[in-house]
């Protein structure tokens, strides 16, 4: 009943903290598509955890949390996995969604929201590490999608076009097994291709994550982590190319945040 009323509100609290910058487009994005979007300060949710049952969906937007002055999202991830955990693991036991984009995903690796186990259960160490160029990269990307798994994941679309800017966007999983249970369990739902979707080489694959994974979600398909942006494509004019192609009714980012609001019903 709880979850019911809650997913039937559409209710998404979007986390700042000193150093976050996409907080206000990501809140924009999902009140386009019919949501409520409440953005909030990671110590209010420190007071307050009690705000998680009142959300169907927590975002954690891109930026460069507390300077990333660790490693990125490091210290965000300290604080919301310390104290704020238990409450979060609850959160998604009751079928709540939590999205992070870019800075969000390194946060939800960090904090261990994000998993993928092995054969036998057993949690794969994860991390997004220095890109291999060891340099900024901004630029657009496709990536493919594979919403077998994934409740926010774009239905009936095989690719998207987004743009990425990020360090340290390198997935890599401590284990050999790391990329086959990837796609194995479909939790590797975004990956870096080139347009046609072939397989990519540096720049199409920005920072050299293993298999090409742009995006990650749990084994439940309701925590998702991606580094590309979809909040900067989600108009048609974001795209550089706008101009001159065939006009669009929206960015390709934008289905991802229909899915996420319709995930929410």
């Amino acid at each position: 009943m709880v979850r019911s009323r809650i997913m039937a509100e559409r209710r998404v609290l979007i986390l700042r903290a000193a150093g976050t910058n996409c907080d206000r487009e990501t809140a924009a994005a999902f009140e386009a598509h019919g949501a409520s979007a409440e953005v909030v300060h990671v110590n209010r949710l420190l007071e307050q955890p009690q705000l998680l049952q009142r959300v169907g969906l927590v975002a954690i937007p891109g930026g460069f949390s507390y300077g990333d002055d660790i490693s990125a999202g490091r210290v965000f991830a300290a604080e919301l996995g310390h104290a704020l955990g238990d409450h979060f693991r609850t959160f998604i036991a009751r079928g709540g969604l939590i999205l992070g984009i870019c800075n969000g995903f390194q946060v939800l690796v960090k904090t261990g929201l994000l998993t993928l186990n092995d054969a036998q259960g057993k949690a794969i160490p994860l991390t997004l590490h220095w890109n291999d160029t060891h340099r900024y990269e901004a630029r657009w990307v496709h990536v493919s999608v594979d919403p077998a798994l994934c409740v926010m994941a774009p239905r009936h679309r095989a690719r998207m076009e987004l743009p990425v800017a990020h360090g340290e966007g390198k997935l890599l999983g401590g284990s050999p097994a790391f990329l086959g249970r990837a796609l194995e369990t479909h939790q590797a739902v975004f990956r870096y291709c080139n347009a046609d979707g072939s397989e990519p080489t540096w720049p199409a694959n920005p920072n050299g994550s293993t298999g090409h994974i742009a995006g990650l979600c749990d084994s439940t398909g309701q925590v998702l982590g991606l580094m590309p942006h979809p909040e900067r494509a989600f108009f048609p004019w974001h795209h550089p190319r706008w101009t001159r192609e065939a006009p669009r009714k929206a960015g390709d980012g934008a289905s991802l945040f229909a899915a996420a609001v319709a995930a929410m019903s």
